[in-house]
């Protein structure tokens, strides 16, 4: 791939204590390593372990096999040494530490120079450099671990990293000079609705109102602005679908995660060969799901024509959640009134506005506040009601002055939380009941 060669008169940023009298720097340790590592045919991402201990071995042979050791004075500069080899051979490199770190929520590189990271929500600039190289060399390497491309005919790339964390680059002349590169982790996984209720993100009451809409089977869709907590907030309702049922998500990048689900699997988009063929996307994910027999359909970001194969499955009788972005609930079924309409010019407004209106039951719109903690600022439901191209929305929890209270309004689908075995009126009337 022409857009992957690397300059080979870069050369790497060196660590600090790679620059002390007779200590091998860290290109040198590297090289050795690789070499040993190839000789004794060690994958450097299935064999960490290994990787360290040949590592430790080089490090050793350059130093004469005694300057590591214990008491001496240069041995926690050689210790440092070590682990910067290792991560560079068998991590991300300069910027494993913020992989590591729980705090650190996303990664961008705007420049070798310029790298950001934010944590709890807002973001810093490091002062971790890097050179066009090694931003490029570290890029590809997450590419090999992902199995997706980039080049100049596809510019842009969107892939998993092994944590889960998901990879976004865009390359020039796309960007005006330097790659651009955001790595989004999750640093809090929420398994269950009482987990957001423990962080503070959604009150009890409104927790073990969620908890049983899922169970009854309700359509509900999570929207938010971008870092809002969507997929958090999708994967805690996750976790209250019942044992018995066969859980189906779609996603352009895996994200969710319900590891322990008896009965889940979950496939994501794939692009086109280098020939044009080959290509996999959402909506085909969506109309293949079908045929997979699930009780449980998840669209993991509605974002085009998959939110007409999604509005259909939810009309069928299926049971199913998705994201979406949007500002408010409001905003979330007007989208999902409009994105319909890109499947064809046969799909008309007048079949899509009755069809949200009768399908979604719930909507969790979520936000990050100023001191960026993420958290439901309202709960809607849609009583099926469309007054001149206009859907009811009732609201069943507003944030006011920074607490979600119980607003009036009253979900669809009295009879399926009765089926379900949960009194919703009591559900909304109390503090709601301990999740388990």
């Amino acid at each position: 791939m022409e857009s992957l060669v690397l300059d080979e008169r870069e050369t790497p940023v060196e660590h600090p204590g790679a620059r002390s009298e007779g200590m091998p720097s860290i290109a040198q340790v590297e090289r050795e390593a690789r070499r040993v590592l190839g000789e004794r045919g060690i994958d450097p991402y299935a064999d960490p372990q290994g990787v360290r201990a040949v590592v430790n071995q080089v490090v050793d042979d350059f130093s004469g096999d005694g300057a590591n050791a214990l008491g001496d004075p240069d041995s926690r500069v050689f210790d440092e040494l070590e682990h910067s080899v290792t991560e560079l051979i068998s991590g991300f490199g300069p910027i494993q530490r913020y992989l590591a770190d729980d705090q650190v929520e996303e990664i961008w590189i705007n420049s070798p120079g310029r790298v950001f990271v934010a944590r709890r929500g807002r973001s810093e600039l490091t002062s971790t450099v890097l050179t066009e190289r090694k931003v490029r060399e570290l890029v590809e390497r997450m590419l090999n671990v992902s199995g997706r491309r980039l080049d100049m005919s596809n510019p842009f790339v969107d892939a998993p990293l092994p944590d889960g964390s998901r990879l976004h680059v865009v390359i020039p002349d796309i960007t005006k000079r330097h790659w651009a590169v955001n790595i989004r982790k999750f640093v809090v996984r929420a398994n269950k609705v009482q987990d957001l209720v423990e962080l503070g993100s959604i009150t009890e009451q409104a927790g073990s109102f969620l908890s049983a809409a899922v169970i009854s089977g309700l359509n509900i869709v999570v929207a938010g602005g971008t870092q809002a907590g969507k997929t958090t907030m999708l994967n805690a309702l996750l976790g209250e679908v019942p044992g018995r049922e066969r859980i189906i998500t779609c996603e352009e990048t895996f994200e969710l995660q319900v590891p322990t689900h008896p009965d889940w699997v979950g496939m994501q988009t794939r692009q086109a060969s280098l020939e044009g063929t080959g290509e996999v996307t959402l909506r085909n994910l969506v109309k293949e799901a079908l045929r997979m027999r699930p009780t449980r359909l998840v669209v993991g970001e509605v974002r085009q024509q998959e939110a007409l194969d999604l509005l259909i499955a939810m009309n069928s009788g299926m049971p199913s959640m998705a994201s979406i972005h949007a500002n408010s609930a409001r905003e979330a079924v007007t989208k999902l009134c409009t994105l319909p309409l890109l499947a064809g010019t046969n799909i008309a407004a007048d079949f899509v506005v009755p069809t949200v209106a009768g399908s979604v039951d719930l909507v969790v719109h979520l936000a990050t506040d100023a001191s960026g903690k993420r958290g439901a600022t309202e709960i809607s439901s849609l009583s099926g009601r469309v007054e001149q191209g206009v859907i009811e929305l009732a609201p069943l929890f507003v944030r006011r002055n920074g607490e979600l209270e119980r607003a009036e309004g009253f979900p669809p689908h009295k009879e399926r939380f009765e089926a379900a075995g949960f009194d919703v009126v009591q559900l909304l009337a109390s503090t709601g009941r301990r999740l388990g």
